[in-house]
C-alpha cells in the first residue's frame, strides 16, 4: 500500500473498503487515547477522526500527515492552529448527519410534548391513574423557536413547518441565505426565547455562545415552554437548567449534548423527570455514519493524490 490512514475509532467498512481500493493500508486502533495514537501516527500520511482529541501532541507526532478527515462536522476536538501551522489539511463532512439529528431533535420534542419516557415507565410499573392526571400538549399551532439555522435546524424548520404544522421563528446570527416562507426571522434570541412553546438549540460553540443558555436566558421562557440543545453542552449552564427544570419555570427539556462528556452518572439533572436525555448520538444513525465515514475517506483520497478537497476548513 501506498498510502497509511490512522483510524482510532470504528468507522463504516465502506470507508475502509473505499481507502484500501485506493492503495491506502487503514491502521485501525482499538483504544483511542492520545498515548496510542502518539504510538501510531508517526508513520500515517492521514487521520480519519472522529471524537477523539487530536490534540497538538498527537498531531507534533504525525510526522508525515498530510490531511485529517473529520467524520462529521464539529473541530473542536482538532488543534486547528497546529495542523494549519504544519500545513496540513482539515476537512469534514458538512451535511452528511444533518438529517439524522434533525430527526432527533423531532424525536426529543415530540417526547417532551408527549411525555413518552413517563408514561413508558409508569405504565410498566402498573400505574394507571397518571394517565388521567398528568396531560400533554399538541404541537400543531404551536411556535418552535430555532436558535441558529444551519442545515441541521433549517431540515428541522422544513419537517416541523410542514410535517407537524408547526410555526417557525428563528433568530440567526448570519443572514447569507434567504429564509423559507414558512419561517419568520426574530430580531433577537430574547424574542425567540419569549413567544416559542419549543426552543431548540442549534448554535456551535464559541466564546459568544458558551453558557448563553443560562439563568437569565431561561428566565425568558414561557413556564409552558421546553427547551432542546442539539449543539454542544457547552452552551448550557446546567445548573441554571436545573434550577428552571426543578422549580417548574420551564415545563421540561432534553439533552443531546453535555458539558462534561460522558457526563457523571450522579449528575443532579439525571434525577429529573422533566428532562430527556440522549447520549449524543443524534447522528449515529447507519445511514448517517456511512455518509460521514465515506465522504471523510473520499476526502483522504483526494488530498493524497494532490487534488482540492470539496470540504476544506483549515
Amino acid at each position: 500500500m501506498k498510502y497509511k490512514v490512522l483510524i482510532p475509532q470504528e468507522v463504516s467498512s465502506k470507508a475502509i473498503a473505499y481507502l484500501e481500493e485506493n492503495d491506502c493500508e487503514c491502521i485501525c486502533l482499538e483504544d483511542c487515547s492520545v498515548e496510542t495514537m502518539c504510538k501510531y501516527v508517526g508513520d500515517c500520511d492521514a487521520i480519519l477522526a472522529r471524537t477523539a482529541d487530536f490534540n497538538q501532541k498527537v498531531l507534533k507526532n504525525g510526522r508525515k500527515l498530510k490531511v485529517i478527515a473529520r467524520h462529521g462536522a464539529g473541530l473542536d476536538n482538532i488543534d486547528l492552529n497546529y495542523a494549519k501551522e504544519k500545513g496540513i489539511v482539515v476537512t469534514n463532512t458538512p451535511g452528511a448527519n444533518s438529517n439524522s439529528v434533525a430527526e432527533h431533535t423531532l424525536a426529543l420534542m415530540l417526547a417532551c410534548a408527549k411525555n413518552i419516557p413517563v408514561f413508558d415507565r409508569i405504565t410498566r410499573e402498573g400505574d394507571w391513574v397518571r394517565r388521567d392526571t398528568d396531560k400533554t400538549i399538541d404541537l400543531a399551532g404551536k411556535t418552535l423557536g430555532l436558535i441558529g439555522f444551519g442545515r441541521i435546524s433549517a431540515l428541522v424548520a422544513k419537517k416541523a413547518a410542514l410535517g407537524l404544522d408547526m410555526k417557525i421563528l428563528v433568530y440567526r446570527t448570519h443572514r447569507h441565505t434567504e429564509l423559507p416562507n414558512y419561517v419568520k426571522e426574530a430580531v433577537n434570541m430574547e424574542e425567540v426565547l419569549r413567544n416559542s412553546d419549543v426552543v431548540s438549540f442549534h448554535m456551535p460553540l464559541r466564546p459568544d455562545t458558551e453558557t448563553v443558555i443560562n439563568k437569565e436566558t431561561l428566565g425568558m421562557m414561557k413556564e409552558s415552554a421546553y427547551f432542546i440543545n442539539m449543539a454542544r453542552g457547552g452552551s448550557v449552564d446546567e445548573e441554571a437548567l436545573y434550577d428552571a427544570l426543578v422549580h417548574h419555570r420551564i415545563a421540561g427539556a432534553a439533552l443531546d449534548v453535555f458539558a462534561t462528556e460522558p457526563p457523571e452518572k450522579n449528575n443532579p439533572l439525571f434525577q429529573l423527570e422533566n428532562l430527556i436525555v440522549s447520549p449524543h448520538n443524534a447522528a449515529h444513525s447507519f445511514d448517517s455514519m456511512d455518509r460521514m465515514a465515506y465522504r471523510a475517506a473520499t476526502e483522504i483520497v483526494r488530498v493524497l493524490n494532490d487534488e482540492q478537497p470539496q470540504w476544506p476548513v483549515a
